[in-house]
């Protein structure tokens, strides 16, 4: 059995990523249920309003409707209420405008979202890397780490049926939307499914030290102002290997890792809220 779902994708200025984002969608096995996809466009300078709106009618012929939100502010919680505003359904599945969803995705958190009890479930993610030998590097040691081992991490893709929506109401002003929801549920409340899918991790040293120190600003903005949410965090697995131990089995990972988590513990100046790298 499945769902009815609303896929929800929050995009600013994502020409080059938002093509790709929609095909695999398209590609996506169908789910036995009904599904709407809403793009909210949010102040974009580049045609990726246009774009999304080329895809309109072969949405239709898949019997997914594709409706296009022309938000002229930018900011991605506003660009998520609005999402959810206009939804038609009350399961939802957020994902990024860059991440690239295997075929069997949708329809699996479709089937594992048909619950009446509240649930969050993600995909297993495929952490991508394709021109900076450093990113590479880092992102294989990063893939190793616990969070992203065990668990459902839900970096770029999450889901929620439509009791477990109804844990907040709109999304707050903060930074780490996907934190937010994931620690919204106790660890038996979340599902990480089979598919997985492909998430783009920033290229280069200074882009991956600015955008990881915003991440560890919004984990830390979570904690503080929701600090009954953090008993919902993830202990460190029993079987996890310690990290000496993946230092030895990558020792370029561990490097290049260690280089980034220095480098946004160094001094810089006023760190923008909403950096990208990209």
């Amino acid at each position: 059995m499945s769902v009815n779902c609303s896929i929800l994708i929050p995009a600013h200025n994502e020409v080059g990523y938002i093509e790709p984002c929609l095909e695999a969608l398209l590609a996506s096995d169908e789910t036995g249920a009904a599904v709407e996809v809403i793009v909210m466009a949010n102040g974009c300078t580049d045609a990726t309003v246009a774009v999304v709106k080329g895809y309109v009618e072969q949405f239709a012929v898949k019997n997914w409707p594709l409706t296009v939100l022309d938000i002229v502010e930018g900011g991605k919680m506003r660009a998520l209420n609005a999402g959810d505003d206009a939804a038609q359904h009350g399961a939802r599945i957020y994902v990024d405008a860059d991440v690239v969803v295997s075929s069997p995705l949708m329809a699996q958190l479709a089937e594992v979202l048909d619950a009446e009890a509240p649930r969050y479930a993600s995909g297993g993610p495929i952490v991508v890397a394709q021109d900076s030998a450093f990113t590479r590097a880092y992102a294989r040691f990063w893939e190793s780490l616990p969070f992203c081992t065990h668990g459902v991490p839900g970096f770029g893709v999450f889901a929620v049926n439509a009791e477990g929506r109804k844990r907040w109401g709109p999304f707050p002003d903060i930074i780490s939307d996907d934190t937010f929801v994931r620690l919204s549920f106790a660890p038996d409340e979340r599902y990480r499914v089979s598919a997985t899918y492909r998430w783009p991790m920033i290229e280069g040293v200074g882009p991956l030290i600015k955008v990881r120190r915003r991440q560890d600003i919004g984990v830390t903005e979570v904690k503080e102002l929701y600090p009954t949410l953090w008993g919902n965090h993830d202990a460190l697995p029993a079987d996890a290997p310690p990290i000496w131990r993946r230092a030895l089995r990558d020792p370029l990972g561990f490097a290049a890792f260690a280089i980034v988590a220095l480098g946004v513990r160094m001094p810089h100046a006023k760190q923008e809220r909403w950096a990208r790298g990209r």
